[in-house]
């Protein structure tokens, strides 16, 4: 011991800092793959494709707007 009282040694790492800088690190690391993959996503696969309107819910919109169907 030294003058003040207390073991001059080295503790190490607490258990419990370790277990957090390994779930903090994982969180980081899928975080970033995550948003690597969505990037990429965006750039290279198509566009996704709408749904096609069924034919009631066209007149439908167009009986809203005013404009009559064709062959009423």
């Amino acid at each position: 011991m030294d003058e003040s009282g207390v073991d001059a040694k080295p503790k190490g790492l607490n258990g419990g800092l370790i277990v957090l800088i390994v779930v903090f690190g994982l969180l980081l690391v899928f975080l970033i793959g995550n948003f690597i993959l969505y990037t990429y996503a965006q750039k290279n696969l198509p566009p996704k494709k709408k749904k096609p309107v069924s034919k009631k819910k066209m007149k439908k919109e167009r009986l809203k707007q005013g404009v009559s169907a064709p062959g009423e």
